[in-house]
């Protein structure tokens, strides 16, 4: 039997919606407000799915969760601008859709293969992205 288990972690940090391409007319017509800097207290969660493991009956310890999730996510964006001072965000809009999609990405290889479910961000509390695994 499959079992999902989570985590939440969350981080705050300050992004500006604008694509370098455009004119600041142009910016403005398609981020709105969003184009000026501003910041979020974001939540980031992450589910796996696997067996439970007679040994330890985990499906995966979430303290080991949570540390890779602090390692390769958050001790990255807490408290930093998302437009510059994160290298492996460098080229993207960091809008919850894509902040979802690079997290996946840092987080999928140092996970035990096949675990990772989803990765789910909250930017506020009505607004979120999440991306899934391939079914």
């Amino acid at each position: 039997m499959t079992v999902q288990v989570g985590r939440r972690e969350s981080f705050n940090a300050a992004h500006q919606l604008c694509d370098p391409d455009l004119s600041d007319d142009e910016n403005r017509r398609l981020f709105g407000k969003c184009v000026n800097l501003h910041g979020h207290n974001y939540i980031l969660e992450v589910v796996v799915a696997g067996e439970i493991d007679r040994a330890s009956g985990y499906v995966l310890d979430l303290k080991q969760l949570s540390d890779v999730i602090t390692t390769q996510v958050i001790r990255d964006v807490d408290h930093r601008n998302l437009n510059t001072d994160v290298p492996w965000l460098k080229g993207r809009i960091p809008t919850a859709e894509n902040l979802a999609q690079a997290f996946w990405e840092r987080l999928q290889p140092k996970l035990p293969a096949g675990l990772l479910r989803s990765v789910r961000v909250w930017e506020t509390d009505k607004n979120w992205a999440e991306v899934g695994a391939q079914t």
